[in-house]
């Protein structure tokens, strides 16, 4: 017996044609040490492409393989490094790689050398057929309604249209991100309302740090999810889960709706702490959808947490509810 399916996940859409009794994937995890924020993009030809935020947050890295475990041990390449002064100078972080009409982008946040913490979001474009190849260049700033503390974009493509999601400083007394949602005029330039879709407005995500960001999206079942993380950045880290009907207005706040509790947190008796940032990629066998995040495997860190190097890059299989959602399994281990 045959099942016949769609997915998009991102950018990217895959179509299918898979036995129902196929086997489920595994990995060899850690996928990859040391590497935190992981984007994982599937190309057309089945190549698979790891990008991530290293620990020295100076610089922009890419690896690829065949397949999901192949990224353990391939071949890392810098496409890209900070500036030594001005803009993009420092804390380059979150850097997520997508293909837009042929065109290869990399968006990322950064600050700047005089300013560490004047963080916004940039891109990178590559007309290569190959991102591990060819030259990358600065496309510059996004730009966004308020000029505010911004990160972690996102796009993705619904009904003909592109759409990207970052987080922001958009609370109304300064501290802390949500999350915000704009169409796209073109893979660099936003259009229309800037839509916040999400604040931290429940206690686990105002753990130490009032935090939504980390935006990813998967489209399947006749509606549009979006995971993000939440509090900071140590244990507390978590993922939240929103949703929307497909049919329905993006852009209409009060079509999302939000799971009240996290759906992916800490689990000390799998040594798994802080899981989040995560992306979403398509298994080999053409099916099967595999969430990508990162985890520490340790609990206590000595000093302020974006300074412990040890988040590392794993992957995981997302089941599905009778009801159509996914289910992250939080009490299974990797």
């Amino acid at each position: 017996m045959k099942l016949f399916s769609l997915f998009l996940v991102g950018t990217m859409t895959f179509v299918f044609s898979a036995t129902i009794f196929s086997q489920e994937p595994t990995f060899d995890n850690p996928i990859a040490e040391k590497r935190a924020d992981p984007w994982v993009y599937k190309a057309d030809d089945g190549s698979y492409y790891l990008i991530a935020t290293v620990p020295e947050y100076d610089r922009i890295v890419i690896r690829k393989a065949t397949n999901i475990n192949g990224l353990k041990d391939a071949e890392e390449k810098t496409v890209w490094r900070k500036h030594e002064t001005g803009v993009m100078a420092s804390h380059i972080w979150a850097p997520e790689l997508h293909q837009i009409h042929g065109k290869w982008y990399i968006y990322f946040a950064a600050g700047e050398s005089e300013n560490v913490w004047n963080i916004r979001m940039y891109a990178l474009s590559n007309s290569s057929e190959d991102p591990m190849e060819g030259e990358w260049v600065e496309e510059g700033r996004i730009e966004t309604e308020h000029d505010s503390f911004s990160l972690d974009a996102t796009v993705f493509e619904h009904n003909g249209k592109n759409y990207m999601i970052w987080a922001q400083n958009v609370l109304k007394d300064g501290h802390g991100t949500g999350l915000v949602l704009s169409e796209m005029e073109n893979p660099t330039t936003l259009k229309g309302n800037e839509v916040v879709i999400t604040t931290p407005e429940f206690s686990w995500e105002q753990l130490k740090h009032r935090v939504n960001e980390g935006a990813a999206v998967l489209k399947r079942n006749g509606k549009i999810f979006v995971t993000y993380s939440a509090s900071a950045t140590n244990h507390y880290y978590s993922l939240g889960l929103l949703w929307i009907d497909e049919d329905k207005d993006l852009l209409d706040v009060n079509n999302w709706h939000k799971s009240p509790a996290p759906v992916f947190c800490s689990n000390a008796e799998l040594k798994r702490f802080g899981p989040g940032h995560n992306s979403f990629t398509i298994a080999e066998d053409g099916e099967t959808v595999v969430m990508i995040y990162h985890a520490r495997d340790y609990k206590e860190i000595e000093g302020e947490a974006l300074n412990d190097p040890n988040r590392a890059t794993r992957a995981r299989v997302v089941k599905w509810t009778d009801s159509g959602f996914p289910d992250f399994m939080q009490h299974k281990g990797d």
